[in-house]
């Protein structure tokens, strides 16, 4: 009976998933137009808006997305796939958890569900419900993502990957077994995108690998272990074959600093020609005065020679409540029409 009750507690918890939402199904042009005769933030956003259209508009330009925090799972993956989709970025930078424990848990048929109520998170524990803010998952299904990352590791040559190769195995596994479509991904694996992940132990993903691990060391076989200084090298090249280069990041941390610092590594290994970052956008809610924003603005970085300070742009607000405003009026202005796939994948030849 107890376990009666526990199944329809966890049942009723998680019977409202969250829809993501859908860039193309409305036109944010005309409210990004007015907010950029505004003040305050909707200035700030609308300048944003027309600094990620001037990176589509020129055909020069490699645009990175990098990624932090949970907009994935609060509502934005589909808006992240359609921006990939439709070419509008060329490149993803991006937390362990956004892509493994967000988008390849729900490329794998998966829910995130959206909490009901405010609930005692010991509760939550004892159903084996994990909370991301107001935004709840199956623990149970997190763990089957667990294994089916270890399942991947087996199936594969061991030895050292970036965190770009081995999502590439995991965009080829689901589109041999995914459930979903319009997953970053998936979508990444069919168009030749790459993805890094510079943290990638630090999610799902590093519980699979560990199980992958300790179980070849078990049986004294060879097995796969990520390379974060491959990551660095990759990216850096990536960097290099780009040319001008523009950022829209969402959040700070690890991908932001780690797209930033090709420039300075580029020049590292010799390359003085290399330039700035020309276009860059962030939207975050962190402030620099306490160390947090990644410690730095977008102007501060340029002391580091990584962004021009010419078209740069802080947005200081919760990303699940603009990044569909300058996704849509981008998509709606039409500038990606007009790019060529970068393809940027096939210099690695995996």
């Amino acid at each position: 009976m107890a376990d009666e009750h526990r199944s329809n507690r966890k049942a009723e918890l998680l019977a409202d998933t969250v829809e993501h939402i859908d860039i193309t199904s409305f036109d944010a042009r005309p409210i990004i137009a007015a907010m950029d005769k505004m003040s305050f933030s909707s200035r700030d956003l609308g300048r944003a808006a027309g600094i990620y259209n001037q990176m589509l508009e020129d055909k020069d330009c490699t645009v990175f997305l990098t990624l932090a925090g949970s907009t994935s799972a609060g509502g934005c993956m589909d808006l992240y796939a359609d921006l990939l989709e439709n070419n509008m970025i060329d490149c993803v930078v991006a937390t362990g958890a956004s892509i493994v424990d967000m988008d390849f848990f729900e490329g794998l048929g998966f829910k995130h569900y959206q909490a009901p109520q405010q609930v005692d998170d010991n509760d939550l524990r004892d159903l084996y419900i994990d909370r991301i803010y107001d935004t709840y998952i199956d623990e149970e299904d997190l763990q089957a993502v667990d294994h089916t990352i270890a399942e991947i590791a087996d199936a594969v040559e061991p030895g050292l990957y970036s965190s770009r190769r081995f999502i590439r195995e995991m965009g080829r596994y689901l589109a041999e077994h995914g459930k979903k479509e319009k997953s970053l991904v998936r979508l990444a694996y069919e168009k030749d995108v790459p993805i890094f992940c510079p943290a990638f132990s630090d999610s799902s993903a590093g519980f699979g690998l560990v199980k992958h691990q300790a179980e070849r060391i078990k049986a004294g076989t060879p097995y796969v272990s990520i390379d974060s200084v491959a990551d660095f090298r990759e990216l850096t090249d990536v960097k290099l074959a780009s040319g001008e280069s523009g950022l829209l990041m969402v959040g700070g941390g690890v991908p932001k600093n780690f797209i930033q610092d090709t420039v300075v590594c580029a020049e590292i290994l010799g390359h003085d020609d290399v330039p700035v970052h020309k276009y860059a956008v962030q939207v975050t809610v962190a402030d620099v005065r306490d160390g947090a924003c990644s410690s730095s603005t977008l102007k501060e970085a340029a002391s580091w020679g990584k962004v021009s300070t010419v078209l740069e742009q802080m947005v200081f607000a919760e990303a699940t409540t603009v990044m569909p405003l300058i996704a849509s009026d981008a998509y709606h202005r039409g500038a990606w029409k007009k790019r060529a796939p970068k393809q940027l994948a096939r210099m690695f030849e995996d």
